[in-house]
């Protein structure tokens, strides 16, 4: 039987030898020191410190018991140095008691904070599950994995967006990069992907999928034109992506999106749609309607999907993360590896850290 994974525990049970038994060496060393040493030298005020080092480790009532402990042995060093009466000792015990108070307060209120910030994190985690869903492994004749990597620190989500969707006998893909950053650009990519889940399963070619995108993008942007003053720059460039069960091909509709990469035998294609319609929340710029276009998509070969936060990454000198080179020193056949890659070689281009949000799809087709 598999076994679970016990719950995370308090931070001092978890490492408590590693920082427990210095700091009982160290009271005890103090009291040592302090019995034996001149009456005029007092270590005593040294004992302070062992409190506050066990406030970085440990929460409040383990911290009470170090300063609790650290009282005791200030008493037993003024006992062996006769007596307690005298006033360095008792400012010495006056201060210990109160900076064991005030780290221990600090302790609680750290804890509350640490549990509030575990419950919000919960909460938005839930809500980015909701509103960006991974992929699922499997879709018919195809395998499917998805990366997203959020600029902001602490996000899962953020502009950037991606969905899958079956229809009849064959599966539609989007993904897409919302203007602008923050909970204003999150907002915008819920609106989106919530229109492409229920519009993706009408019988409508891509070209149709694309319009009813556009027009809850146009809508979208009416509604926020009263609240919003930057309402009339608010667009999304997409890709759309139709992958039929039997044929060999897939359906692309650009709107003004990167376009994607075919990785086939080691070789990378860059399949540009040769007439790419404007982001969709732009449709009054439009002379021309969606515009779907047909590439070969054979067994074996991979489909890479992603944002422009992906090429646009640069370096400590300024240069691009070149996606398509990069592709062909890939090797391997699945997906889920194949996301995991890209993922790390770009983030070592840029040394750990992305100035935008980027999301990666890679979609195998098999027999």
């Amino acid at each position: 039987m598999q076994q679970r994974e016990p719950l995370s525990r308090p931070p001092w049970r978890q490492g408590q030898a590693l920082w427990l038994i210095p700091v009982v060496v160290l009271i005890a060393s103090i009291m040592v020191a302090d019995s034996l040493l001149p009456d005029s030298v007092h270590l005593g005020p040294l004992l302070a410190v062992t409190p506050a080092i066990a406030a970085l480790f440990a929460g409040p009532r383990m911290t009470a018991a170090i300063g609790i402990l650290a009282l005791l042995a200030l008493v037993l060093a003024g006992r062996l140095r006769g007596g307690l009466a005298t006033l360095n000792r008792e400012v010495q015990i006056v201060s210990l008691v109160a900076i064991t108070v005030f780290v221990v307060v600090f302790c609680l209120l750290r804890e509350r904070g640490q549990r509030q910030l575990a419950q919000v994190r919960s909460v938005a985690e839930a809500a980015q599950r909701v509103v960006l869903r991974p992929v699922p492994p499997r879709i018919g004749p195809l395998r499917l994995a998805s990366v997203y990597l959020a600029a902001a620190a602490g996000a899962g989500i953020g502009g950037d967006l991606y969905a899958a969707a079956r229809i009849d006998r064959s599966t539609r893909l989007l993904i897409g990069d919302v203007r602008g950053k923050g909970l204003a650009a999150i907002s915008d990519a819920a609106v989106l992907l919530c229109a492409f889940r229920e519009a993706a399963h009408r019988r409508s070619g891509l070209p149709g999928l694309a319009r009813r995108l556009e027009a809850s993008m146009a809508r979208e942007a009416a509604e926020w034109a009263q609240t919003e003053q930057d309402a009339a720059e608010f667009f999304v460039t997409a890709a759309l992506a139709e992958v039929p069960d039997d044929e060999p091909v897939v359906h692309l509709v650009s709107c003004g999106h990167p376009p994607p990469l075919l990785l086939r035998d080691g070789q990378v294609l860059t399949l540009q749609v040769a007439a790419p319609a404007p982001p969709l929340g732009m449709g009054e710029v439009a002379t021309a309607g969606h515009v779907m276009e047909t590439f070969p998509f054979a067994t074996g070969d991979r489909l890479v999907l992603y944002t422009d936060g992906v090429i646009e990454a640069r370096d400590r000198s300024g240069a691009f993360y070149p996606l398509a080179e990069r592709l062909p020193a890939w090797r391997g056949s699945d997906p889920d590896a194949l996301v995991r890659w890209i993922r790390d070689d770009l983030l070592a281009h840029v040394g750990g850290r992305l100035p935008d949000d980027a999301a990666i799809v890679a979609v195998e087709r098999q027999a």
